[in-house]
């Protein structure tokens, strides 16, 4: 009897230091990676600047980095067999970045001014992407071809920012839908030129920026796998663990940034910001280890989270060619929608 009230207690105890563990994984390894991402984002702007990118560019580059966090949890999760999770963390943040993005910078700032031609352009890539994820996590269409159609309407879009005007105008297209593209870049590299244009980078900012990269993959994998931990001893469902928790912390730099842009009247960076932000995540992020590892099986969550992507993505750019902005009563039905996904999500997980 002894000896069995010994076993059980010895095995409460590795359990209680296993659960603790897994709880200063998430914390710390939270902590440390929203902290390091900044300094990554800062480093490659500057090291963007310094090899001469449009301000287009550098958004997305910032994008990017700023990505870093939720796309190394995902492949950490995927990469474990835990493609719930995987598929959570980027597509949960992809709704949780338009609230936070757009709809918090609409509540701080009051009014996000934009273009028409900027949300076209940028809107369609979103629209293209955010369907194909659809597809993808539904089932319809393999990971392989999910790429493959996402990945070649952003890869064009990104050679549409970068190329000079001169080459654009020499393409075998129709004039006139060229002087819109041209336009369009030119609206968007005037709304962001203000926002993130950063200081001519040093070598030093590439070696700090690679340094910072490695700290960010660590400390996120190492938030992963203690949120993972932890939401399977308390039974949290794998699509809460991905699609609300780790994907609102990872997103946190986002958030920071746009209501920092909002507050210092420069949001209207933020539809680009989110929209690159959001594209990224689904192609690197989910598609791409998807196509190595497989994706996770269609589920009414995992429909319910990407659907929930599309949805507001459509919302957002709805409003915003109406409107010519965002006003503060968009910003806040925005969160709205983000209220009632995750409260959705929770009542069916």
């Amino acid at each position: 009897m002894e000896s069995r009230e010994a076993w059980s207690a010895e095995c409460s105890f590795k359990e209680h230091t296993l659960l603790t563990l897994a709880f200063v994984a998430f914390v710390v390894g939270a902590m440390v990676s929203l902290a390091t991402s900044w300094v990554l984002v800062t480093r490659l702007e500057r090291v963007g600047e310094r090899y001469g990118l449009s301000e287009a560019l550098l958004g997305v580059l910032a994008a990017l980095a700023a990505d870093a966090p939720e796309i190394t949890s995902s492949i950490s999760a995927i990469s474990q067999h835990q493609r719930t999770i995987g598929a959570g963390v980027v597509i949960g943040s992809n709704v949780f970045n338009l609230a936070a993005l757009l709809g918090l910078g609409a509540v701080v700032s009051g009014f996000i001014a934009l273009h028409r031609r900027v949300v076209v352009l940028g809107g369609f890539v979103a629209l293209w992407v955010g369907v194909t994820c659809v597809l993808t996590t539904a089932g319809y269409i393999g990971a392989t071809l999910g790429l493959s159609l996402a990945g070649t309407v952003l890869i064009l879009y990104l050679v549409i920012l970068g190329v000079r005007r001169e080459a654009l105008h020499r393409l075998a297209l129709p004039r006139a839908f060229l002087s819109w593209i041209s336009s369009a870049v030119d609206e968007e590299e005037m709304e962001l030129q203000s926002a993130i244009r950063p200081p001519r980078g040093r070598p030093r900012d590439a070696i700090e920026a690679l340094g910072a990269l490695i700290v960010v993959v660590i400390s996120s994998v190492a938030m992963e796998r203690g949120a993972s931990d932890l939401g399977h001893h308390f039974h949290v469902a794998d699509a809460v663990i991905g699609g609300v928790v780790l994907a609102a912390v990872t997103s946190l730099p986002n958030a920071v940034a746009a209501v920092y842009l909002a507050a210092k009247g420069r949001s209207a960076a933020a539809l680009s910001t989110t929209l690159n932000s959001n594209n990224l995540n689904v192609v690197a992020g989910l598609l791409i280890p998807g196509v190595f590892v497989g994706l996770a099986a269609p589920s009414f969550a995992g429909n319910l989270t990407a659907l929930s992507y599309l949805v507001l993505t459509t919302l957002v750019l709805v409003i915003a060619f109406a409107r010519r902005g965002l006003t503060r009563r968009a910003g806040w039905l925005i969160i709205l929608g983000y209220v009632v996904f995750v409260s959705w999500l929770l009542a069916v997980t």
